[in-house]
């Protein structure tokens, strides 16, 4: 059904303001409007409505989508690790195959917990002299059997859901340590926001992490982009390069890439 266009108050032609600002109080009430939508809302044409989703989606109030757009999303909570394992596999491993490139013989790499750093260990077996750094659980048992990794776990607190440790103790390890590398993963990003955790036990872990690391990769999938959560742990800017997938949408990509980020889809 064809929606009859908003006029503004003056009757004049809103301004791009107004129009974004309509935008925000139909998406409260909608949740998704299609570019279609957009256009019969406002009597303007494409271009303008996808400007004023890339507008939005800069200030982080928006998140757009294969033709529309969508109201960014807070997380209030991280899903299991036994449920995170079985999504988007295919994605992680590609993911992983373009993460692999970056690494060499005899690195000290962190691998942050995940189910998407998890993939990168069949790349790393095969490599001489190499050290793995990483608060996961899942990851020191994958590296169970290979001796010829040395594998370093950071001890701490358990987090039973996530099958990792947080906290300080975990944290404090990762400061007394140097690696070439440091794989992060995140529940949550956007471009305003960067990445993002529910969790106040896993800032100090991040962050320790990355400050201990001289390059610093983030591993999030696109279905992840346009969700934040309470605690912020660092810019989009910190990280160089982002590896995510092809699904990341184009606003996105273009968005990161402007603030002279590196960004690999796989």
């Amino acid at each position: 059904m064809t929606e009859a266009p908003i006029p503004s108050p003056d009757g004049q032609p809103m301004m791009p303001q107004q129009r974004r600002e309509m935008i925000i109080r139909r998406l409260r009430r909608q949740q998704t409007l299609s570019v279609v939508q957009l256009t019969e809302i406002f009597n303007c044409s494409h271009m303008t409505a996808r400007r004023d989703i890339a507008a939005l989606e800069q200030e982080g109030l928006v998140f757009s989508v294969p033709g529309g757009v969508r109201l960014a999303s807070q997380l209030y909570s991280e899903p299991s690790h036994q449920n995170r394992v079985i999504v988007e596999p295919e994605q992680k491993q590609r993911m992983a195959e373009r993460a692999a490139q970056l690494i060499k013989p005899g690195m000290t790499l962190y691998l942050d917990a995940g189910t998407t750093t998890l993939c990168l260990v069949p790349h790393i077996v095969g490599l001489s002299g190499m050290t793995v750094v990483t608060n996961d659980f899942s990851i020191v048992m994958a590296l169970a059997d290979a001796k010829q990794v040395k594998v370093i776990h950071t001890g701490g607190e358990l987090d039973h859901d996530n099958l990792a440790s947080i906290g300080t103790l975990a944290a404090d390890t990762l400061r007394n340590l140097a690696t070439d590398i440091a794989f992060i993963s995140s529940s949550s990003w956007d471009l305003q926001r960067g990445i993002t955790t529910p969790s106040e036990a896993k800032i100090e872990v991040k962050k320790a992490a990355m400050a201990s690391a001289s390059q610093v990769v983030l591993m999030a999938t696109s279905s992840k982009y346009g969700t934040f959560g309470m605690y912020r742990i660092a810019g989009l800017e910190r990280f160089d390069p982002i590896i995510s997938d092809a699904a990341l949408t184009a606003d996105a990509a273009a968005g990161i890439r402007k603030l002279g980020t590196e960004l690999i889809l796989a």
